[in-house]
Order: C-alpha cells, then structure tokens, then sequence
C-alpha cells in the first residue's frame, strides 16, 4: 500500500462512500469522514468522523480542518450543478496531493454540453479538477443497482412493478464494487490520469431485474410497462425538477438503442470478478420486504 497518509472521504454516509470507509480501514488505512453530523454518521469504528458541510452560506463549512494532514480525498458530489466545486476543489488542493471522483460513465469528452443535467455536472466537476493541479482518478460506473430501489415501495404493495423501457437493458453495478474500486485508486499508486468505466458483469433488462429481485425474495415479481409521459410526471413529483425528469427519460430512451457496454474494469482492478445484479438483490432483499 504505496498511500500513507490521512484519506478523507467526502461523502461518507451515502450508498457508496460508507463502503469505501470500511474497504480503506479494512487496507489499513488512516480514514477520516466529513459529515454534517458526526454523531449520527454511524461510520465503521476506526473512522475519524469530522464536521463538514460543502453547502456552508460562506462556502465550505470545516472542509479545511478536516483536511489538514490529509493525502488523498475520495469525492461524492451531493448537488445537482458544480456552482459550489471551486472553493471545495481550491480547499483540497490546498492539502491534499491526490483525489479520485466518483463521476459517470455517461461523460462525453467531446461535447461541451452533455445530453442531461446530471451528467453535465460531472464533465463540469471534471474539468475543474483537471485544472486543479491535483493527481487524479475518476471513477465512471453506469448505471447503479441501488438506483432499482425506488421499486421497493411498488414491490412492497404486490407483485408488479410499473415503469417504462422495460427491454432497456444495463449492467448494473453493485456499490460495493464501485468501493472497492475506489480503495484502489486511493490506496495504489499507478491511477493518476485513469478514467475508470466501472459496470457490472451482465447487461439484464428491467424486465429481468426485476425477476431477480422475485428470486431474492422467493416470490414471482412481473413488470408492466409505463407510458412514457406518466413516468415523467412520476419523476417530476419526485424529484421536483423537470428538466431532470426529461434527462433521465431521454438517457435511457437512448440506451434502448445504444445499451451500456460492459467492462472488466473492477475485476482488473480488484482481482474478483464484478458481482452480478443477483447477488446484489440478495444482499438487499430486506429493503424490499
């Protein structure tokens, strides 16, 4: 392990960066957390959990104590544009020597606009780490197998689960492998530069996903197909921002055509092959009962 170091990890307590604190103390690695609320982080004992907030009025609130003495920084944007990357960049570059991102793989080098919102911010937060001085590594994965959590509560009332594109197919990724992934890039010399496209090991329709949730639960699930425009209101009721309800819409229309390819990356990088989307719904079939 060439790290020695401090690693902070910004955006500890979502779905990926909790296992990236656990896979780092796990390599021995000195690990701090920034959060909002260190008390109730409930991180992995070994964590340093630190009181931060990117969203601070001023501009990042404790980033810059928490990153004294740090070497590496792992990265998960929370906001919906890069307004506020900058200040938070100019703040690690300031300490830290190296940062691995959690980006996307839809990121289109050759556009200066991207095709949806989301998108957009990462290729924005990618160029401005790029200009940062900083060593770096992004991380690109698809399409992330927690993201058929917002089946649960459909799959919680009965049997069907309704949503449109359902012979859209994706190899979701476990974000357990998207972690260990990381731990990697943080861990490892040799990942400087890299653009990681991270996926899991088979391309499976929604129709099959949610077939193999059934399987996890021990119960037939069936899906049946939404119309594309009340999906779109399902999504604006959501999320509450129209323009990302059509992004989404119009990304995966477009992947019905143009399906995510899939790669080895997280096996050449870990030394375990990627684990499959039936793994993953096992792992979480109580967030479905």
């Amino acid at each position: 392990m060439a790290q020695q170091s401090d690693i902070l990890v910004i955006g500890a307590t979502g779905n990926v960066g909790r296992h990236v604190v656990s896979g780092l103390l796990e390599a021995g690695a000195r690990v701090r957390a920034l959060t909002r609320d260190p008390d109730a982080a409930a991180l992995p004992a070994g964590a340093d959990a630190v009181r931060g907030d990117l969203s601070g009025p001023d501009g990042p609130d404790g980033l810059e104590a928490g990153l004294d003495g740090v070497g590496s920084v792992f990265l998960v944007w929370p906001f919906g544009t890069a307004e506020g990357a900058p200040p938070v960049l100019e703040a690690v570059g300031k300490y830290a020597r190296r940062i691995v991102y959690l980006s996307s793989m839809g990121v289109r080098e050759d556009l200066e606009r991207q095709a949806d919102p989301i998108t957009q911010f990462h290729a924005d937060i990618e160029r401005l780490i790029e200009r940062s001085g900083l060593e770096w590594t992004f991380l690109r994965p698809g399409g992330f197998a927690t993201n058929t959590l917002g089946w649960a509560q459909q799959i919680r009332a009965g049997d069907v689960v309704r949503w449109p594109f359902g012979a859209m197919a994706r190899p979701l990724i476990h974000e357990r492998d998207i972690a260990a992934a990381a731990v990697h890039a943080l861990i490892d010399d040799g990942h400087g530069g890299a653009k990681h496209v991270l996926t899991g090991p088979e391309a499976l329709t929604q129709v099959e996903q949610v077939h193999a949730i059934g399987v996890a639960l021990g119960r037939p699930l069936r899906f049946e197909e939404t119309p594309r425009e009340a999906a779109r209101q399902q999504l604006i009721a959501a999320w509450g921002d129209a323009s990302f309800a059509d992004g989404a819409l119009t990304g995966w229309a477009r992947m019905m055509d143009e399906p995510e390819p899939v790669t080895h990356t997280v096996a050449e990088l870990t030394g375990r092959p990627a684990r499959t989307f039936g793994e993953w719904a096992i792992d979480h079939a109580a967030d479905f009962r």
